[in-house]
């Protein structure tokens, strides 16, 4: 390895990036808390500059590592056939800017220990004919299905970030939850922060510690007094934001281990719910996208399917598994 510092340019294709998403990109090898503590330091500059975490790059600036953690290329997992045909079967839009997905349950956005296989490791093989491959613009939970946006340029993908960002897009979910709630449609406002302790992956509710978090929700259909059919508009974007509020109402999503903490009585006066398995799985689906595109302007407005499992679901309890409308159309984004 060589002792002088790696110096790399920054291209038309990164320009608007932050410093350390570039720094994953181009040096893999290097932890997260590595690159913190090398930035604090003031070891790795932009244009001879300190700079954070947060800086945005532009085209033609110099990024400097210092020579003891020059990076390594790594190397991507040459993707199968099967691999190839498994992503391309889930793409439901391509304009040949954006692409949409519609994730399955159970399948990763990205890597992560014991996470080998991703949507992030499966984009190579969406490389268009100009051997351009799809950034990923927003994470979906594992355990949630449903629609994602991919960008196929570093320009479409920083101005879909920020449309995200500054809640300049529609996203409608739909859920099962248990109980049916008491009042069907309203605005959740409960501030949202790690759980910490032995549920670090969990959020809880903390009204002096906890970020803003918004959900408008509706309840369109029910089945007797267990079981309401839901649409959540999240106007925030925090960790499991539609699971905690679903929680916070007493009516957690169908299926969802870090949750539900009640047991589920699938007994009522209109169904008779015994033998029927509802809870093997989260029952909660980002069903829809309504936003500005990015490049041409028009509105974009894109569906995705309840996948196989969850449809059964909501035909055995009798729910509109393909309603068009969007129950959230009085109210603005």
């Amino acid at each position: 390895m060589s002792n002088d510092p790696r110096i790399i340019e920054v291209t038309p294709d990164d320009n608007g990036q932050r410093l350390d998403r570039f720094i994953k990109r181009v040096a893999p090898d290097l932890p997260y808390v590595l690159v913190q503590k090398l930035l604090r330091k003031g070891q790795i500059r932009i244009d001879g500059k300190r700079a954070k975490p947060e800086t945005r790059l532009c085209e033609g600036q110099e990024v400097r590592l210092p020579p003891a953690q020059s990076p390594r290329k790594k190397k991507d997992k040459e993707l199968t056939g099967e691999d190839v045909a498994f992503i391309k079967s889930l793409v439901i839009y391509d304009d040949g800017d954006i692409i949409a997905i519609n994730k399955p349950q159970e399948l990763a956005v990205q890597g992560g220990t014991k996470t080998e296989r991703h949507i992030d490791g499966l984009l190579e093989g969406l490389v268009n004919a100009d051997g351009v491959k799809p950034r990923l613009v927003h994470r979906l939970d594992k355990d949630t299905s449903g629609i994602m946006l991919l960008a196929r340029s570093a320009q479409v993908a920083k101005e879909l970030g920020y449309a995200f960002k500054h809640r300049d897009i529609k996203k409608i979910y739909w859920a099962i939850i248990s109980p049916v709630p008491e009042i069907y449609d309203g605005t959740i406002k409960a501030p949202l922060v790690k759980a910490g302790g032995t549920n670090r992956e969990r959020m809880k509710i903390d009204q002096d510690e906890g970020k803003t978090a918004i959900t408008d929700y509706r309840v369109l259909e029910t089945a007797g007094t267990e079981a309401a059919f839901v649409a959540f508009w999240p106007r925030t974007g925090r960790t499991h934001q539609l699971r905690a509020h679903a929680e916070y109402m007493n009516c957690p999503i169908l299926g969802d281990k870090k949750y539900a903490r009640r047991a589920i009585v699938h007994e009522h006066e209109k169904i008779d719910m015994s033998g029927m398995d509802l809870a093997d799985q989260l029952h909660l689906h980002a069903r829809r996208i309504i936003l500005q595109h990015p490049v041409t302007g028009k509105t974009l407005d894109v569906t995705a399917d309840l996948p196989p499992a969850l449809l059964n679901n909501w035909r055995k309890l009798g729910f509109d598994a393909f309603m068009k409308d969007d129950p959230f159309e009085e109210l603005s984004a």
